[in-house]
């Protein structure tokens, strides 16, 4: 574990939230949440050596009792705990960790190994015991619970942030972004959904940059997995205004377009014979199979007749929407178009102006492409493939969430993706709501954001778990974890949609505070900034909208007001303004460091 470019990891002892004695006269521990921890004792007075028998979970039973057969991957774990005559501390000493492929991630062996749990019973302790005694013994990467907050009108939205803001607090405890405690080993867009998800709730830089670092040199095997390292940069770069990654690892990242897999027209494909081992070698991937993912698991493409083995998934949908995957793939293409207009805008950030203007013509290039190959003229909708006859969730949110969509589409492409529900996996999940609140659907995207269905995140915590899950429900992946923070993204959509807290220019030198909130009554959050904490209030009325706003030093802000009323008046400050206005907003620009409170109610 090196530790010159990144915090260190530490443990830290908590409580529990209650002890109980079960039926079977166990010592039955609850903590307030899962951590990744092993137990910290405090037990005696012990007259002659004994042995405890200690069962450590995720999961309860009704019977108070720690689930011996919780299923998937969620975590149950039986230790031994030796005792000593007399008054002793105790840590209890789990099995390491078994490293199952090259990028997972192991402890050091003189740091006590962890698991996740909440839930503990003691079998075979007959003296009392109280809540002093026993702790959870909690590895954690430094984090600040103070950096953020989120207060609603909607008790489903609340439950959910504190679900999601727990996780990103609690699974980064390898000092790097990891997928889930199966694995232990990080992924290209489950660290890039952590990292977007961690910048709204603490004021945190260096584990992100270690991570995208990592997975340069050590990529996993999904072809849009590579894709997302630009995007992992560019987020860097418009969180701290940093270039040196954007420059150190400026060759790197021109690799990781995947450019090499072009054709004439600009589209890219991994099944056209381009795929060589020098363009592995080239991308730094040395394992096999290097293929088009969409989602995971993958269903059974819509052109299969019958549930197919292999394809990851319980179900005959997966979570790819029964996509049809073929050579020229449209989720592919969309993140190789945004890939595209990255690399325009660092190359401009860096001073290269003659790669500033390939990416920019090329860019325009694929667009072109895209939107004549891939989009039905009749539909109005984009299909899976070229030469596909499907239109899945996937092929459609991911052209608007990217700015392919040409807006003379939207209303068709909108009420098709409302059609669909929560057809993706909770990853990909953010990429459906940053189309959703593009397109205007404000209203549907909270409703499916606070939804109790079984695809769901009220799903994740009826279900018993404290962090977000790999997968909905157990019915959808057979092996999910509980420690899953692609999962986390909600806090992104409150913080950059629903409160609509987002930077203009780098570190936030010029943001933008243009609420969505739909039918959400009220709203208050602090989202940290490199500059200092932004802070949002919005009191969203039949005949006014209320919004007070904190802007940070050193920061300007453009403030959007929504506007839904013909005739209005704009006070700021309880005086009388004029605003611009642009859409359905008013928009009042460069408004400077302060605290200011804007109110536009009907006339």
């Amino acid at each position: 574990y090196v530790l010159e470019n990144r915090h260190t990891i530490g443990y830290h002892e908590i409580e529990p939230a209650s002890i109980v004695v079960n039926s079977k006269g166990n010592h039955f521990v609850t903590f307030e949440k899962a951590y990744f921890a092993t137990l910290k004792l405090e037990l005696g007075p012990v007259e002659k050596a004994d042995t405890l028998i200690i069962h450590l979970g995720e999961k309860s039973t009704p019977s108070q009792e720690v689930d011996r057969n919780p299923g998937g991957s969620i975590i149950y774990q039986q230790a031994v705990l030796k005792l000593t005559p007399g008054v002793s501390n105790y840590i209890l000493h789990l099995p390491r960790f078994v490293p199952r492929y090259p990028n997972s991630q192991v402890l050091p062996e003189h740091m006590p190994e962890v698991t996740p749990f909440r839930f503990v019973e003691i079998e075979g302790w007959e003296g009392e015991l109280k809540v002093n005694q026993i702790k959870q013994y909690a590895l954690l990467y430094p984090f600040n619970d103070n950096a953020s907050y989120f207060h609603s009108s909607n008790d489903n939205l609340n439950q959910i942030w504190d679900l999601c803001k727990h996780t990103l607090k609690a699974t980064p405890f390898l000092g790097m972004y990891i997928d889930g405690t199966r694995e232990r080993m990080p992924y290209e867009a489950d660290a890039y959904m952590q990292q977007v998800s961690h910048y709204c709730v603490d004021r945190e830089f260096a584990i992100q940059r270690y991570t995208t670092d990592f997975l340069i040199y050590n990529p996993s095997w999904p072809t849009e997995w590579h894709l997302h390292i630009v995007l992992m940069a560019w987020a860097d770069y418009m969180a701290t205004g940093d270039s040196r990654f954007l420059e150190r690892r400026y060759d790197e990242l021109k690799k990781k377009t995947l450019l090499a897999l072009a054709r004439e027209d600009g589209l890219i494909s991994t099944r056209t014979g381009l795929v060589t081992p020098e363009f592995l070698k080239s991308i730094r991937y040395e394992g096999r199979d290097f293929r088009d993912i969409v989602d995971w698991p993958q269903g059974t493409p819509a052109n299969e007749t019958a549930h197919t083995s292999g394809h990851g998934s319980a179900t005959l949908e997966g979570e790819t929407d029964r996509f049809v995957f073929s050579d020229i793939n449209t989720v592919v293409n969309a993140y190789h178009y945004r890939n595209l207009v990255l690399m325009e805008k660092i190359a401009d950030v860096l001073g290269k102006t003659k790669d500033k203007k390939f990416f920019e013509k090329r860019a325009a290039l694929v667009k072109s492409s895209f939107n004549e190959k891939l989009l039905d003229k009749e539909t109005k909708l984009y299909i899976d493939g070229e030469g596909v006859q499907h239109s899945a969730l996937h092929a459609n949110m991911f052209p608007v969430a990217f700015d392919l969509a040409p807006e003379s589409n939207y209303p068709e492409i909108r009420n098709f993706l409302q059609s669909k529900g929560m057809a993706c996996s909770p990853g990909m999940s953010l990429y459906l709501f940053e189309a959703l609140y593009k397109l205007g659907a404000e209203d549907y995207a909270l409703q499916l954001l606070t939804s109790e269905g079984d695809r769901s995140w009220m799903n994740m915590i009826r279900m018993g778990a404290t962090m977000t899950t790999e997968a909905w429900d157990m019915k959808y992946k057979k092996n999910l974890t509980w420690t899953h923070a692609w999962g986390a993204t909600p806090v992104y959509v409150i913080s950059r949609r629903i409160c609509g807290i987002e930077p203009v220019e780098p570190s936030f030198r010029k943001l933008c505070i243009k609420p969505q909130p739909g039918n959400l009554e009220w709203a208050k959050i602090k989202h940290p900034t490199i500059r200092g904490s932004v802070e949002v209030e919005f009191e969203n009325k039949e005949n006014s909208f209320v919004l007070n706003v904190v802007i940070p030093p050193n920061s300007i802000a453009d403030i959007f007001i929504p506007l839904k009323f013909d005739k209005y008046t704009l006070l700021q400050n309880k005086k009388i303004v004029k605003g611009k206005k642009t859409d359905n907003y008013i928009l009042i620009k460069d408004v400077e460091p302060g605290e200011y409170s804007f109110e536009l109610k009907i006339a």
